[in-house]
């Protein structure tokens, strides 16, 4: 079984080096261990260079990224090439009674076709045994719900951490014990582990340099400590289409980005325009105290924010352009995370330079305007420039047809100082071209000054005509707008579908349900979703998806985790029907009907339901792999060796299916 986790990939390849005769097939196979020295699972290790011979010659590559070290050292063992095989140099001291393992991932190729060796481990221990233990997992995205790839796992010895109730700063003061990786299907197989109690870690190293940056890299706990041998038994084979190994996960972590450790600051202010400057800061919701600016008094700034958590701002500037300096001088006063991460009230300059930079082309057109309007003026004329194009910027969102449940925006290039909304007419026309007005009013968008939703009781199948007079606005640069006439039609319902829901088992919690289509896109949003009946409207044809939220303090959005506190994140799942189905097609004037129980969406995650799980989910892509198989054989463009390596065994074999025809022969393992 050991040989079958560290060199599975070559072992299970082929067993002796086969040639390629020139003109052939393309060679796949890669390259096979003939020889260790020291040999693998060596204990007393001392040495401080360790050679692997195979039997062609290969190439290194990304080494950075591929290999990892457990327990980590200070200095990364060094890799060089030497012959038909490779050299690993310790670099660093090693500790007393340790068992190492080198992880080499996919880090060796042969030299050829660079097909990688997967999988690869050597391990040794400086004491007389080798610890031997093992544990499986699965690592997902906690909001996505999908699998993570290439997460670290860190394993830390219980017994030898401080216990502090809600205060858990194990990641941040301690280097792992042991360290393993997951695969690209988020599974991982923990080896060489002792016989005791782990407090276990999830990282996901977005930079691989092997930290845990909090705030960048997401993070996953679990609710309490894990011995493997006390563990239930898990099953173990090599995945022939992935080309690792793979396994039944008992442990189960729902990663996250713990917002709670971004330290907050202004990471930058620019001023891209004359009248509007840009506020970036590194967190969410900055408590600012105070913004002045020299010589603009402070009922002529506006602010702007532009995300939901105020992390990007506009602030525009309610002044003559004449009147502002090409560098605009001022202060802020915020709350900025200190070196101890205490927010503390802070006091930062501001220094916002912007200049004209003409090209060539525009220092042409001024000229030219200059020349004409003092020839204009010398004829003792009224200069007008028959090149003229309005500066004003309006886009209303209305197409064609417009949902009735959700209206229409209005939005312009910069902030309206004027706006007479009663002067705008919104009329209804029937067949026969005559005119209603409707009563509508325009509210202005919290989240962006620019835009302004128009808020009318809209009937379905109605055709509309919007009017907006001349200079009936102005904005903060002075420009007025044209007059503009926008015609369109609220949706037919026939031509769309109707998705359903009865929601039972909510008890007393509060859900988020989303309706995304085929790719994951969200295209409606219910809140507050209780046991009851609820309805999305104004579905186009075609396939959807659910996804659900589990909202634990109803505030209508997703909450991630918090590490510190040693809180999960709110569980976000995908919708399966009890054909284990995700993806639902439905057509024009159909009336989707999905009947959810929310006490088998939310199912505990034990190991056995995690498996059926990912059970599901392996026979959801094999059946795609399939499927794409079958096409291409009707459409007859694919090849015979492509047809020799994708053409799948067989469906629905279960988690592993037809990637782990070794799953028959898989060892099960008690930890």
């Amino acid at each position: 079984m050991v040989v079958l986790l560290l060199f599975g990939g070559a072992l299970f390849s082929r067993c002796a080096n086969i040639m390629t005769p020139e003109g052939g097939p393309k060679d796949t196979i890669p390259p096979v261990i003939v020889r260790l020295d020291p040999d693998n699972f060596a204990t007393n290790f001392k040495a401080k260079k360790i050679y692997i011979e195979f039997d062609e010659f290969v190439q290194i590559k990304d080494q950075n990224k591929e290999m990892f070290v457990s327990p980590a050292m200070k200095k990364q063992p060094q890799l060089t090439i030497r012959g038909k095989g490779i050299v690993i140099t310790i670099r660093d001291t090693l500790k007393e009674n340790t068992t190492y393992a080198i992880d080499l991932g996919s880090a060796i190729r042969d030299n050829n076709e660079g097909n990688p060796l997967n999988a690869m481990r050597y391990v040794f221990s400086t004491g007389d045994k080798v610890d031997s233990m093992m544990c499986s997992g699965y690592t997902a995205d906690s909001y996505k719900a999908d699998s993570m790839s290439r997460t670290f796992i860190w394993f830390y010895i219980a017994d030898s951490l401080p216990q502090t109730p809600g205060y858990d700063s194990t990641i941040f003061n301690r280097k792992p014990d042991v360290i393993a990786r997951a695969q690209n299907n988020g599974i991982f197989i923990a080896q060489n582990l002792k016989p005791v109690n782990y407090r276990i870690y999830a990282i996901g190293d977005k930079n691989d340099n092997q930290l845990y940056e909090p705030g960048t890299d997401m993070v996953g706990l679990l609710d309490t400590i894990y011995n493997p041998a006390k563990m239930p038994e898990f099953a173990i084979w090599f995945d022939s289409l992935r080309m690792y190994p793979s396994a039944e996960p008992q442990l189960y972590f729902r990663m996250f980005t713990d917002k709670a450790f971004v330290n907050q600051r202004l990471v930058d202010a620019q001023r891209p325009e004359q009248k509007k400057a840009v506020f970036y800061f590194n967190a969410d919701y900055p408590r600012i105290d105070s913004l002045e600016f020299d010589n603009i008094p402070s009922d002529k700034v506006f602010l702007d924010p532009q995300t939901n958590g105020r992390d990007t701002m506009f602030v525009w500037f309610d002044m003559p352009a004449e009147q502002l300096p090409d560098t605009i001088k001022g202060k802020i006063v915020y709350f900025r995370h200190d070196s101890l991460r205490q927010l503390s009230k802070t006091r930062e300059p501001l220094k916002l330079a912007w200049k004209l930079v003409e090209t060539k082309e525009q220092e042409k057109e001024r000229e030219r305007i200059e020349k004409e309007k003092a020839k204009a003026k010398a004829e003792g004329k009224e200069y007008k420039d028959p090149n003229y194009k309005n500066p004003f910027k309006l886009t209303i969102s209305a197409g064609k047809e417009v949902n009735p449940e959700r209206g229409f925006d209005i939005t312009f290039g910069t902030p309206a100082v004027k706006f007479d909304s009663m002067a705008v007419e919104l009329l209804a026309v029937a067949e026969d071209k005559s005119t209603t007005p409707v009563e509508r009013h325009f509210v202005r968008d919290s989240m962006n000054m620019c835009r302004w939703k128009v808020v009318a009781d809209w009937k379905e199948k109605t055709n509309y005509r919007l009017y907006i007079p001349k200079k009936n606005i102005t904005d903060i640069m002075g420009y007025e707008n044209d007059s503009t006439v926008v015609e369109f039609a609220t949706f037919d319902p026939e031509k769309f579908a109707t998705v359903s829901l009865n929601i039972k088992g909510a008890g007393n919690n509060r859900y988020i349900i989303l309706l995304t289509d085929g790719s994951g896109k969200t295209l409606q949003e219910l809140t507050n979703v209780k046991s009851g009946k609820y309805r999305f409207n104004y579905v186009s044809p075609g396939d959807v998806r659910l996804r659900i939220i589990e909202d634990k303090n109803g505030n209508g959005e997703w909450d991630a985790g918090d590490v510190i506190a040693g809180l999960q994140p709110e569980r976000a799942e995908a919708y399966f029907n009890e054909r284990s189905e995700e993806t639902f097609t439905t057509k024009m004037n159909w009336d989707f009907e999905i009947n959810i129980d929310m006490n088998k969406v939310f199912i505990p995650m034990t190991m056995e339901n995690l498996v059926k799980m990912l059970d599901d989910k392996e026979d959801a892509r094999l059946q795609k792999l399939y499927e794409e198989w079958q096409k291409k054989q009707q459409s007859g463009e694919h090849k015979e060796h492509e047809h020799q390596q994708s053409q799948p065994a067989g469906g629905g074999m279960g988690f592993g299916g037809m990637a782990g025809s070794m799953k028959g022969m898989a060892n099960t393992l008690k930890r």
